[in-house]
């Protein structure tokens, strides 16, 4: 129990620093279905937490009413560090879930040590940058609850069609189609709408002032080949944050820790460790 949320989560190892990693945002995702191929490589050094989001997201209550949007996940995540009593840890998040991680560690910067975040159009637009109508926002717009328009969605986050096996498939859209899941997508969405467009919610969302004055060391990860977020979104962000240094890996799509998860976790390890 994540305050009043009941809250899954994927954990792995049990030694070194704590790390607790966000997924992104769309059906079917979750800490296993966002991280499950970068774990393995992280779990000999660290104590990994990956948490499904408030929203209808993995196997997390989706009963429980995501009305701020991403901003309920930042509330979701407090309660979820407080509740498995951890301090100094490490966060990372990916796409809306990096979005998380940075206004956790702006709220909270005596509870993190380092943060690292991976390809974020949500981070994008809280620095005030317009968001590009792209191929993987459309195919996400699309999604209907079949399995392949699942797919469609997964070709669109993922530079590697050979990682898009029928097992991930099954369990995203399992995930994405359990009772209440469409639901809780539709309020969270809503909730999304009223966090970035209401003028008072929206101070809560924006990061322009906040984000370059961050002191936590950040590292920022974005895949060269990325049709979701494209690159050059992630330059002009660079240009915005020069006190954290960018790394674009090639090959890599949306979910580079999917794409190039040992190039990943050696930036992650070198941050991190």
């Amino acid at each position: 129990m994540a305050g009043h949320i009941r809250t899954h989560y994927t954990e792995a190892g049990s030694n070194g620093p704590t790390v607790v990693l966000c997924h992104g945002g769309g059906p079917g995702s979750s800490g296993e279905a966002g991280f499950g191929r970068i774990l393995p490589l992280l779990a000999d050094r660290f104590q990994i937490f990956a948490p499904d989001g408030v929203g209808g997201y993995g196997e997390t209550d989706p009963y429980w009413p995501a009305n701020e949007g991403a901003q309920s996940r930042v509330d979701q995540l407090e309660a979820f560090i407080d509740a498995l009593c951890l301090d100094n840890i490490c966060l990372a998040g990916n796409s809306q879930g990096a979005w998380v991680a940075a206004k956790y560690a702006l709220t909270h910067p005596d509870r993190v040590s380092k943060l690292f975040l991976i390809a974020s159009l949500t981070i994008s637009g809280a620095m005030g940058l317009k968001t590009p109508e792209t191929e993987g926002l459309r195919a996400l717009r699309s999604y209907d609850g079949t399995k392949e328009s699942m797919r469609r969605v997964m070709e669109a986050l993922v530079y590697d069609k050979s990682v898009i096996t029928d097992e991930l498939i099954e369990i995203r859209n399992a995930a994405a189609n359990r009772p209440g899941a469409a639901n809780a997508r539709e309020v969270f969405e809503e909730g999304q709408a009223r966090l970035t467009r209401d003028l008072n919610l929206r101070l809560k969302f924006e990061m322009s002032h906040t984000l370059p004055r961050l002191t936590i060391p950040t590292v920022f990860a974005w895949g060269e080949d990325d049709t979701f977020a494209p690159a050059a979104t992630g330059r002009e962000l660079e240009q915005m944050l020069p006190n954290i240094p960018f790394h674009f890996i090639p090959k890599g799509g949306h979910q580079v820790q999917t794409d190039q998860p040992q190039a990943l976790a050696k930036l992650m390890i070198e941050h991190f460790g």
